[in-house]
């Protein structure tokens, strides 16, 4: 498989340089050269099968010849040894067609371990082949952060760069960052909002001698494999689904990478109802989608701070997607959105769009309201995060539609204490949470300016110090 990138100004790329690269040379995302399929057969034969055989199917035929199945075999099985239960993503019926996809079983209780264990696996296989070493710098909202530092604390090879929103994130995402004593992991408050982190790290990639000399590489979803990894669950979920009504999927999603993970399980062979794309005040891409104009505006903070972004780094892809590959799309794209502050999706891009998509917004003061009405209905304690998912997905039914609905499940309450409805309870997340508190913390701030960020990695990487 070769990877593109979707302003097509850079060669294409093997599966392990589109891993290690994490961004095309151009600025520019990788995208697979074609969508493999997976067959209605393959797809039926995944009800009885473990999550890490489905696993198997799904990524083989976007890796390379030279990566042995039995290699890529024990990577998925490290990573599945991870999560506290046996399915990795759950099933869990919450209504009357309508279920959870519980995607929080992992070390730091957010659906980014799913595709992190997974990416720090491979990372690890790819550069002990390679005999390299990596910098991987990342922007967070509060979940990849920690999930990229759970996966990659005490690699020999690698060194993790987090810049995260100062003050505008849990206390519990910030401490699964700060309290890791790893010499290669480096936690950084960044003095402003995600876009602002997200902006700083696409900065570091745009200078040329910081990304060769530290050799860095990003686990953000901006790198393909955490799309090719999430794109997993779907099938899983789909398996599990004991219904003759088709999947639809509501996702929350900020960043547009959980959502497109659906999408590219859908080109592949998945067949699905459709995809609701939830959001919260920060509603990006519900205005895209009904107003066919690509807009961001100011951060607006809010009690579900993985979502509070507006610029979503995936819509590139889908960009590439809608304007059937032609790479001059996703360019003009980028331009106008720097130049003037804003896209109109064309006509025939917005009629793609529609036809496959749907979109849906819950306000900061509906949160609480959708969390107690499950709690009520069903004795299920959900986030706030999930919430936006299940209160969307609700917003979005039909009357009569001949549809299972799946709400992604994307973090643990307890990560969100001050937003529980539920008794107190003491189970094993919150252990977890209450263990952070009792250790010491490790982490720098930092403004948000490229000229004290760049400074910060050269001190600290340990390629930079080795070649000092």
């Amino acid at each position: 498989m070769n990877y593109l990138s979707t302003r097509g100004n850079a060669a294409a790329v093997d599966f392990e340089d589109a891993l290690l690269r994490g961004l095309a040379e151009d600025g520019g995302l990788y995208m697979p050269a074609h969508w493999p399929q997976i067959s209605p057969q393959q797809i039926a034969a995944f009800r009885d099968a473990p999550y890490a055989d489905i696993a198997f199917a799904c990524l083989r035929p976007f890796l390379d010849a030279h990566w042995p199945d039995t290699e890529l075999r024990a990577v998925i099985a490290r990573a599945c040894v991870a999560f506290d239960h046996a399915a990795v993503a759950p099933l869990r019926p919450l209504g009357e067609n309508e279920y959870l996809l519980e995607l929080f079983h992992g070390p730091t209780l957010s659906f980014k371990d799913v595709a992190m264990q997974l990416l720090a696996g491979l990372f690890t296989a790819a550069l002990r082949r390679r005999g390299g070493r990596a910098t991987i710098i990342a922007a967070t909202s509060g979940d990849t952060g920690s999930a990229a530092i759970h996966g990659f604390r005490g690699m020999e090879e690698v060194d993790v760069f987090i810049l995260y929103p100062h003050g505008r994130i849990s206390d519990a995402q910030r401490r699964q960052m700060t309290t890791p004593s790893e010499e290669n992991v480096h936690a950084v408050a960044v003095e402003g909002s995600f876009d602002d982190c997200q902006s700083l790290v696409k900065q570091c990639f745009a200078d040329e001698s910081l990304r060769r000399d530290l050799s860095l590489t990003a686990v953000n979803s901006i790198n393909w494999a955490r799309i090719m990894a999430q794109a997993v669950y779907y099938f899983a979920a789909a398996a599990q689904l004991d219904s003759p009504r088709p999947p639809r999927f509501t996702v929350p999603t900020g960043n547009f990478g959980n959502i497109f993970a659906g999408y590219g399980a859908m080109r592949m062979g998945l067949p699905l109802h459709g995809l609701v794309i939830a959001t919260n005040a920060n509603d990006l891409l519900y205005r895209c989608f009904h107003e066919g104009e690509y807009h961001p505006r100011e951060v607006i903070p809010t009690c579900a701070p993985s979502m509070d972004i507006q610029i979503a780094s995936n819509f590139e892809r889908l960009v590439f997607e809608l304007a059937e590959r032609d790479s001059a799309v996703p360019r003009r794209f980028i331009e106008e959105v720097k130049t003037h502050g804003r896209f109109a999706i064309p006509a025939p891009m917005r009629e793609r769009l529609r036809a496959l998509f749907r979109a849906e917004r819950i306000f900061e003061e509906e949160i609480p309201a959708v969390m107690e009405e499950v709690w009520r209905q069903s004795g299920v304690e959900i986030d706030p995060h999930t919430a936006i998912g299940v209160g969307a997905s609700r917003r979005a039914r039909g009357d009569g539609e001949a549809a299972s609905d799946i709400i992604l499940a994307t973090a643990h309450p307890a990560k969100f204490p001050a937003s529980r409805i539920a008794p107190p309870r003491k189970g094993s997340a919150e252990a977890r949470i209450d263990a952070l508190r009792e250790q010491p913390e490790r982490l720098y701030r930092l403004p948000a300016e490229m000229p004290q960020v760049r400074s910060f990695l050269r001190e600290h990487s340990r390629l930079s110090r080795n070649r000092s």
